[in-house]
């Protein structure tokens, strides 16, 4: 499921740069609790889970059990497991957990790193209940153009556009036996201006920004200071899609 190899460095590089500050998730944490009504005790599945930033939010936001799979050793490390969160290697088309064993999926930012979409939408259905909802948080071709990155970077929407679309995916989920029920574009602040966005890029960290050539990711960060300068006070906001299914 992984395309990248982080070792220690890479992954606390990606933690700094590429989670998005709690408090610049609420439209995320309302929208969820509209699609996914989660009781204290429901478990969730996250998917690609990272270095655990929506796991904690899922169990602090909802009081939710997350189960958390990572194939990247180096991010799993990163995972607070302990109450609330389990922390199990594994990928998306092969989930290492029981039939009928959570009451919603989370998969954010990874359904372009998996292999075979439709092995995975398979395995989503074995692992969830009947009518629970796969919550898909993602950058889809054709609906990036309020992402930060393809704002400053625009040569990043090159990348975006080998992405699953909308169509593949719920094409793959509709074949496992999942409806869709949703899609929506949220905001989410990353920074609090953009200076500090700027401040906290890491290049290494995001594979959209280390595929720029040298040029485009200087004139890139030009732009992004230039902005920075004109605009001191205007938030780090980025805009990403939700897509929900449910199961049969």
């Amino acid at each position: 499921m992984a395309d990248t190899v982080y070792d220690a460095s890479t992954a606390a590089d990606y933690r700094a740069a590429r989670e998005i500050p709690r408090e610049g998730l609420t439209a995320w944490r309302e929208a969820i609790a509209e699609h996914a009504p989660l009781r204290p005790g429901a478990t969730v599945l996250d998917v690609g889970a990272g270095t655990g930033a929506f796991a904690t939010a899922f169990r602090d936001w909802y009081g939710a059990h997350v189960i958390a799979v990572e194939p990247a050793p180096a991010m799993r490390e990163l995972i607070p497991a302990g109450e609330g969160i389990t922390v199990l290697d594994g990928r998306a088309e092969r989930l290492p957990v029981p039939d009928a064993a959570a009451d919603a999926a989370w998969l954010g930012s990874v359904v372009h790193h998996i292999g075979d979409l439709a092995a995975a939408a398979r395995e989503l259905h074995r692992a969830l209940r009947p009518g629970a909802p796969v919550l898909i948080r993602n950058a889809f071709p054709g609906r990036c153009d309020r992402d930060l990155r393809v704002r400053y970077f625009p040569e990043t929407a090159a990348g975006i556009a080998d992405y699953p679309s909308v169509e593949r995916v719920t094409t793959a989920f509709a074949a496992a036996g999942f409806t869709r029920t949703a899609l929506r574009s949220l905001p989410q602040r990353s920074a609090p201006t953009l200076a500090a966005f700027a401040a906290g890029l890491r290049r290494d960290a995001d594979s959209k920004l280390r595929a720029l050539p040298d040029d485009a990711w200087q004139a890139g960060l030009a732009r992004l200071h230039r902005a920075a300068a004109e605009r001191p006070a205007e938030p780090a906001v980025s805009w990403m899609d939700l897509l929900v299914l449910h199961r049969s």
